[in-house]
């Protein structure tokens, strides 16, 4: 048996490898404009505006409804490819991706 100060380093936790989202609909980059509004940039290099203010607005709002404090909605980051809140509210990438891509303006309204 080894005593703990001849533990071996290269246990499997210190050499796993953290997953890198390869999807060109994985969110680069997020930043959070007035008007509940996101400015996203994918990875593939497509940039636009999503308006969230419908979404958040509506009675069916679910956990978005906490958005509503502009100081929360500010506090957007990106973690695993997609636009993540404290609290763990997330929106999924892959649809905020098709609506830009297939929108003129690059400007989508959820």
């Amino acid at each position: 048996m080894l005593a703990k100060s001849d533990a071996i380093p290269d246990s499997a936790a210190a050499l796993a490898i953290q997953p890198t989202p390869r999807s060109p609909w994985r969110v680069v980059k997020v930043d959070a404009l007035a008007n509940y509004r996101l400015a996203l940039t994918f990875r593939d290099g497509l940039e636009g505006v999503v308006d969230m203010k419908r979404l958040i607005f509506s009675p069916l709002a679910g956990v978005f409804a906490a958005l509503r404090d502009e100081a929360l909605f500010a506090q957007v980051r990106v973690e695993t490819g997609a636009p993540l809140w404290p609290g763990e509210i997330d929106i999924a990438p892959d649809a905020i991706y098709d609506g830009l891509r297939s929108s003129a303006t690059r400007e989508y309204c959820v």
